[in-house]
Order: structure tokens, then sequence, then C-alpha cells
């Protein structure tokens, strides 16, 4: 068997296991889509302009949540989980190869992410009637690869900093619920602080939130090409796969 066969069979085990995981399905795939629903009930979903309601400009943050939440979030919980409870000191015994293991990983958090992707604009062009020119899902693409790849290994990472299969969920959401708020993921201000401002440019989550705005953006002229955002994302995603090399942990603390 080819390495890179047993590493897509590696990925559809994972996402087997994830589809079996009542919670990790709601918090992933049910959430963001409430939260679609919330933000358009409370905030409206009037007409801007001719052929552009409000809807267009929330799909962009519920996107990049559910991105954050089906790579960064579900790793740094599933794998502290699987190292506290002995399944990755048994995996380490086996065959398989540590970067296949690990790899495997990414690989099924990015076919997660691209099928989130499709179903949240397939239901926001359906229900309401959100608008992507066909010009930005070039950009739309690469914006969500790269942000996949790169917060499943700040996830990863952050297995690292986690002591406990109890401390799991409470760390991830001490991480990323307050960057959700200042990165223009839940709201989009031009009066907030210039600290709270700074805060979000220098993390990832508002990088992907703005270069999949900038895809959405029915007001651009041309194809969006936001390399700076897309730098920022994939920085963080290199340093943070280096740390995952260097402090992974396959047996339990305890």
């Amino acid at each position: 068997m080819s390495a890179l066969t047993g590493l897509i069979r590696q990925a559809r085990f994972d996402l087997l296991i994830f589809r079996r995981n009542p919670a990790a399905t709601f918090f992933t795939v049910v959430l963001p889509l409430i939260f679609l629903f919330i933000f358009t009930s409370i905030f409206g979903n009037e007409e801007i302009r001719p052929g552009v309601r409000a809807a267009t400009f929330y799909v962009p943050g519920i996107l990049a949540l559910s991105i954050i939440s089906a790579t960064a979030t579900n790793l740094a919980i599933t794998m502290t989980t699987r190292r506290e409870r002995g399944v990755l000191k048994r995996v380490r015994g086996t065959p398989i190869p540590a970067w296949t293991f690990v790899l495997s990983q990414a690989l099924a958090g990015l076919v997660l992410c691209l099928i989130m992707t499709a179903l949240i604009v397939l239901i926001g062009w359906i229900v309401f009637d959100v608008s992507l020119n066909a010009s930005g899902i070039p950009s739309l693409l690469i914006s969500v690869v790269l942000g996949a790849l790169s917060f499943a290994a700040i996830g990863l990472a952050l297995t690292s900093i986690i002591p406990s299969e109890d401390a799991a969920p409470a760390v991830t959401n001490a991480v990323f619920l307050p960057l959700y708020f200042v990165s223009d993921v839940f709201i989009v201000s031009e009066d907030t602080p210039g600290f709270i401002r700074l805060i979000g440019d220098i993390f990832p989550v508002k990088h992907l939130s703005n270069a999949l705005q900038e895809s959405f953006d029915p007001f651009a002229d041309g194809a969006p090409w936001p390399w700076q955002h897309w730098l920022v994302i994939a920085a963080w995603g290199i340093v943070c796969a280096a740390i995952t090399m260097r402090t992974f942990r396959w047996t339990p603390n305890r």
C-alpha cells in the first residue's frame, strides 16, 4: 500500500469517526447554520442594492466560524481526548507512520471544510438570495484550503498546552470565542477601538474572515486576491506546524 493510499484511507476513517460523533457534528455543521439564520432574523436581509442582500455579508463570517470549528477546535479537542485515553499511544505502536496519522487529520478537516463551504453557500443562495460572483470563486477556494490547513496545524499545536481531556473544550473556547468578536466574524464595525483592531490583526481569525469577505464582495471590480491575509494565515500555519512537530505528545499526561 502506497503512502498516498494509506493517507486517504486514514482520512476516510477519521471522517467516519467524525460522522459518528453527534457533538462534533452539531458544533461543526449545525451551529454555523443556526448562526446564519439568527443573524438574518435579527439584523434583517434587506436589499442593499439591486441583486445584493445583507446576508451576503453574513455568510463569510459564518464560513470562517465553520472552518475554524471543523479544524482547530475539533482537532484540539479530539486529539487531546485520544491522547489522554491512550488511543494515540496505541496508534503509535501500529505500522501506521506517525506523519500519515497526523496529516490525515488535516486532510479530513479540509474535506469537511469544502463540504461545509458548499453547504453554506448553497443554503445562502437558496434561502437568503446570497450572491457570489464567479470571479470570486478561485479566491474563495484558496482561502478555504489555506485556512483549513493552517487552522488544522493550530489545533494540533494547541494540544501541547491542553493538560487534560476535561480542559480541552474550555481551552479552545477561551482561545477562539474572544477572537470571534474582535475578528469581524460576529460583528463588523468601523468604530472598533484601535487596540481591539490590533489584537484582531495579529491573529489569523480576522485574516481568514476578511479574505472570505473579499471573495463575497459584490462591489469588487475583478477577481479579489487578498495576498496580505493569505500570508498571515500561512505564516501562522507554518509556525504551528513546526510547534506540532516538536511538542506533539502521543502518551497521556497522567
